[in-house]
């Protein structure tokens, strides 16, 4: 059992308001305006520089916009960061895990560091361990894990305190053709259940996902396209970009 979206189809559960972020005298993200429904998948697409990451560490509370606003189910990042937070899990691209720890033991560390109900833990982490097909690799040393089961993990992690957002950096990168296929899948299944907003520059990665696509070059967003009214996306990237 996955994440169930804690709002009504279509509700916005991730809103970006004219947000801005400058380093010094560099514009990373321009006055970007952007909502993620509930359930849904919207994929961030853009060459490396374009300003996903930016937008997913302002969400994610590890930057503070310059301007604008984001929210979280209804909490703004920078005023109520803490109860933003728990309503997010992160999967950052560089797979941060604790290699000398067990599977069995790192999924339960992360949701008691979640703030989950202690009785509640091993319940949640049951649903992740069956949902991600872990069962195999519960006793090995997160050190010793391919990198297709690293992902697995670290996905894991983020959904073992039932968020109703799912935040993924690039998250088939460095997996083999199966491994990819894998995570796609994961990522397909959890539509409807939980709103997933994902960051990637590979176009037939984003095509095959998400329900939505939503263009960046240079920190400016330049279009926010369903994926059901664009046949060709590799077309219409050429012709903005």
């Amino acid at each position: 059992m996955l994440p169930a979206p804690l709002a009504a189809p279509g509700h916005r559960v991730v809103e970006f308001e004219n947000v801005t972020k400058r380093f010094g005298a560099f514009t990373a993200v321009r006055d970007v305006t952007l909502s993620v429904g509930s359930g849904e998948i919207l994929g961030l697409l853009g060459p490396n520089g374009s300003g996903k990451t930016t937008l997913i560490r302002m969400l994610t509370g590890m930057h503070t916009p310059s301007e604008g606003r984001l929210r979280v189910a209804g909490f703004d990042t920078v005023r109520q960061p803490l109860e933003a937070r728990r309503c997010i899990g992160y999967v950052p691209e560089s797979h941060p895990l604790y290699d000398h720890m067990r599977v069995r033991e790192f999924l339960p560390f992360m949701a008691s560091l979640r703030g989950m109900d202690t009785k509640a833990v091993p319940a949640a982490v049951g649903e992740v361990v069956e949902s991600l097909a872990l069962a195999e690799v519960l006793s090995a040393p997160i050190r010793t894990l391919s990198r297709g089961y690293r992902q697995r993990v670290a996905i894991a992690q983020a959904l073992v305190h039932r968020p109703s957002v799912l935040v993924l950096d690039e998250p088939t990168n460095g997996l083999d053709p199966r491994q990819i296929i894998e995570t796609r899948n994961l990522v397909r299944g959890l539509a409807g259940r939980c709103t997933v907003l994902m960051s990637s520059h590979i176009l037939t990665e984003i095509a095959q996902i998400v329900d939505r696509v939503a263009i960046l070059l240079r920190g400016r967003l330049l279009t926010v396209r369903s994926m059901e009214e664009t046949p060709d996306l590799e077309e219409l990237f050429l012709s903005l970009a």
